[in-house]
């Protein structure tokens, strides 16, 4: 069943601007329209739900339960929660504010970043109906095994530091909340009304989406480029035969490019079937999910360069040693 954003695509580039859909420019217009669209529907609908949910419920219940626990209790629940909502990396932004003006450590708030755009129970589906059950577990394992050490690591380097200001001083602000709270009786128990929520929910989705749509179009449009006009089997033909550095020019390919984890997984068998190994094929798409130069177009709305960067790395070596590990393997799998 096609989605509306893929009949909207249809309508506009081969009806309305008359392209034919066997050329590239008419793939090429066609994947921007429909991305485009698919992301800005579901930016301001996930951020008006997300900021809907922040002001209905006290997300400092989340930092108090984690409040005097081993930290390694928080990067497993961040990821872990990153593992089951179905966010992509555009969706995951508001979340991320969110973490962070409730005063979540900034690793644990990374955890969850790191693996939400990984791991969704759509692409579980699908990887299952693929690849069989082995596959899918040590996938779910790997993403979520990202983001705990990323954001053990990046905790242990004070990421905090290089986030843009609004966020950082978002942070200390939420950091500094229990304080106050402690002293008031009934702290956080006042409950908006629905109006109340309503304005608020509707103010951050208009705050954080002039802050991205910009970027998306950049992003999405450098995405339809290569889209369209990089060759069918070009990939598969240049990306060796389980060589050493297939994995790494696997990854570093995959930069440019830009997709969400359901999208990538067609990506994924089409490589599988075209004799790529599994571990090249899955460095190549953990890396056009997660480190694609679209995400962090849009990361760099709440990151400094520094930490973009830093993380950039991390996953980059993080995917490249996933990659070979699974090359590995695979005759195990």
């Amino acid at each position: 069943m096609l989605s509306i954003f893929t009949v909207f695509a249809d309508w506009f580039a081969f009806q309305l601007l008359s392209l034919t859909p066997d050329t590239k420019l008419g793939d090429s217009v066609h994947f921007f329209v429909e991305d485009v669209t698919k992301i800005y529907a579901l930016l301001v609908i996930m951020i008006y739900t997300i900021a809907l949910f922040r002001a209905t419920l006290n997300v400092e219940r989340v930092r108090n339960f984690l409040v005097g626990k081993h930290r390694v209790y928080g990067y497993v629940f961040g990821s872990a929660f990153g593992a089951i909502t179905p966010f992509c990396s555009c969706s995951s932004i508001p979340v991320f504010l969110g973490f962070t003006s409730a005063g979540i450590p900034i690793g644990i708030t990374l955890s969850f970043l790191l693996t939400s755009p990984l791991i969704n129970e759509v692409a579980l589906i699908l990887l299952l109906s693929l690849l069989g059950w082995k596959f899918t577990v040590i996938y779910v394992a790997v993403g979520m095994l990202v983001g705990i050490l990323g954001g053990a690591f990046l905790d242990a380097i004070r990421a905090e530091r290089w986030l843009q200001s609004f966020a950082a001083k978002a942070l200390q602000q939420g950091q500094q909340a229990p304080q106050a709270n402690t002293t008031e009786s009934g702290a956080g128990s006042t409950r908006l009304t629905l109006r109340a929520r309503h304005q608020f929910a509707q103010s951050e989705a208009l705050d954080i989406f002039g802050r991205v749509w910009k970027w998306v179009l950049l992003g999405v449009g450098l995405g339809a480029l290569l889209h369209g006009y990089v060759p069918d089997g070009w990939i598969e033909q240049h990306l060796g035969d389980g060589q050493w550095w297939s994995v790494p020019s696997a990854v570093l390919l995959a930069i440019p490019l830009y997709s969400n984890v359901t999208g990538i997984i067609p990506v994924m068998e089409s490589l599988l079937i075209h004799g790529l190994p599994i571990g090249t094929t899955l460095a190549f798409c953990m890396s056009t999910v997660a480190a694609s130069f679209p995400e962090f177009i849009l990361l760099k709305q709440v990151m400094q360069w520094r930490l973009l960067a830093t993380v950039f790395a991390m996953l980059l070596v993080s995917f490249t040693l996933v990659g070979w590990l699974f090359n590995l393997i695979a005759v195990y799998l």
